[in-house]
């Protein structure tokens, strides 16, 4: 790997530790060592949908006219450290929300700016970006691991820690290649934010039932990040935040194995496995323990891969191919806001609220939760958007031109 794409790499790789150290295992923290409700748990983690949805006015407005990028990550990431050793130290819901919200309108336009620069630092992005980008992956597996060895799940260290390694960001940014604004001296118009354009591409069936889908299967996705590491740890699972590394290492083995995959079962039915997968991954952990039936635990944690890279990923790919060249940006920008900002938040709080009617108090005043039913909710509705995106998307056809003596055929997109 050259100099180049090595500093990318730990870039990547520092960008996602922030992320995974602190993000993880916040529902543990608030819940046992704060006693926040689960709609307060849900708000929270729902900041970073809020995030998600500012972020492209963000980019658009500010990035990409006015500061050169690697400054403006700089600047963002030691505001964030900042907000994350502010946030670290509330003990009422109020100002940690405040808190945590202000550090995710600077956090999660970071995730778009370090793509931007690292695709402006390469000659091939579409040969060389995969090999930088999986670099924060590993990064999200480093904290997890730590964390969760040290035993720091249910206290506010694992946010102290992303506020340290935030510093560190912030300065190795301003080490980063120039990177100035693309768009400076232009005109602001709405449109470069708000892709007007892309919006008739859902006027197509197909496209139209995809998004939705999209914007369905985020809300019971919600429930996995958001809880999953108090469940694990009330029910007694050791080391949960190192344990659920084990998804994002699936992550990386499925992503190599989305070639062979597509080309056996074309999109529809990638993306219905996909949403196949977290109903499984919710039935496992509604039925799992952490004593002999913890390899259904196990099971659901590591069908990661398949929930995200099966959907997600393939779903990029599906909107690429769909999509007009000039709008393949904007597009997936859209769905973007649709899923990790509307679907997500609504997630957030419904999610929040299903914790909530299934807490109980008991005599000892400490509060435990049906987690059987928690996850039987969430893994009926994803199945539920499974069965209707089953029946209302429909895949079209590429013709692939027959070779001398044969016949033409087709494949699905």
């Amino acid at each position: 790997m050259t100099t180049i794409k090595s500093r990318l790499g730990l870039m990547m790789f520092l960008q996602y530790f922030i992320w995974g150290a602190w993000y993880v295992t916040l529902g543990t923290w608030l819940a046992t060592s704060l006693h926040f409700s689960g709609q307060q748990i849900g708000w929270i983690a729902g900041t970073t949908a809020v995030g998600a949805i500012i972020s492209p006015f963000f980019v658009g407005l500010i990035a990409d006219r006015a500061f050169a990028t690697q400054r403006l990550l700089g600047v963002l990431h030691a505001l964030g450290a900042a907000l994350l050793l502010l946030t670290s130290w509330q003990s009422s819901f109020v100002p940690f929300y405040i808190a945590v919200l202000f550090y995710s309108l600077c956090y999660m336009p970071t995730l778009a700016l370090t793509t931007s620069l690292a695709m402006r630092q390469i000659k091939d992005p579409q040969q060389e970006f995969g090999m930088i980008r999986v670099f924060g992956t590993i990064g999200w597996i480093v904290a997890g691991l730590i964390i969760g060895s040290l035993g720091l799940e249910a206290t506010a260290i694992p946010m102290r820690v992303a506020a340290a390694m935030s510093v560190l960001m912030a300065l190795y940014c301003f080490t980063l290649p120039d990177t100035p604004p693309l768009a400076r001296g232009t005109d602001f118009k709405l449109r470069q934010v708000i892709p007007l354009e892309s919006l008739q591409l859902l006027r197509g069936r197909s496209m139209a039932v995809f998004a939705l889908a999209s914007f369905l299967i985020c809300i019971p996705l919600q429930f996995y990040y958001a809880f999953t590491n108090l469940f694990l740890n009330e029910i007694g699972v050791v080391n949960a935040a190192g344990k659920m590394t084990g998804g994002q290492m699936s992550e990386l083995l499925c992503m190599l194995l989305i070639p062979w995959f597509f080309r056996r079962l074309g999109v529809k039915y990638m993306l219905g496995v996909g949403m196949l997968a977290w109903a499984v991954r919710y039935a496992m952990f509604a039925f799992g323990n952490a004593d002999a039936l913890m390899w259904m635990l196990w099971l659901g944690i590591v069908l990661h891969g398949i929930c995200f890279d099966f959907f997600f990923v393939v779903g990029q790919i599906y909107i690429d191919r769909e999509s007009p060249t000039a709008l393949r940006a904007a597009t997936q920008g859209l769905i973007t806001f649709i899923t990790y900002g509307v679907g997500m938040f609504v997630g957030a709080w419904l999610s929040g609220r299903i914790v909530d009617a299934y807490a109980h108090t008991g005599a000892n005043g400490v509060v435990a939760h049906d987690w059987q039913a928690i996850w039987t909710f969430a893994g009926v509705c994803s199945a539920v958007v499974l069965v209707l995106f089953l029946l209302a998307f429909s895949e079209k056809k590429r013709v692939v031109p027959a070779r001398a003596g044969g016949e033409a055929s087709s494949v699905p997109l």
